[in-house]
């Protein structure tokens, strides 16, 4: 029996919000901690991109990254198969740092 749940950081585009919540209350019924992005945008808004400095889109990548460290897996998010810059960063990332990584649509 391990001494803590597994704790599970939950990667992916931001317009995908509603299946990261979702993905987010399934994993936490299941005993699961996790750790996910704070900030979204729905993607119809192409207007909440400028609400956003570059400092601050850089700060919450870095801080991502660090979601991802503190991870004993990562779970991409990815409807349709899509995966953006950012999330490709992150599995790089991920992958690099010998995080196991799992996909909810793995076509």
């Amino acid at each position: 029996m391990p001494d803590r749940p597994e704790i599970v950081c939950i990667c992916g585009s931001t317009r995908f919000v509603d299946e990261m919540r979702a993905a987010n209350r399934d994993l936490t019924f299941a005993g699961v901690i996790v750790v996910a992005p704070g900030v979204f945008r729905p993607a119809e808004d192409h207007e909440a991109d400028e609400l956003l400095t570059n400092e601050q889109k850089t700060a919450l990548d870095a801080l991502h990254l660090r979601k991802i460290d503190l991870a004993d897996r990562v779970l991409v998010v990815n409807p349709g198969g899509y995966i953006g810059e950012s999330t490709s960063r992150e599995i790089a990332y991920a992958q690099a740092t010998g995080k196991p990584i799992s996909f909810t649509d793995p076509s």
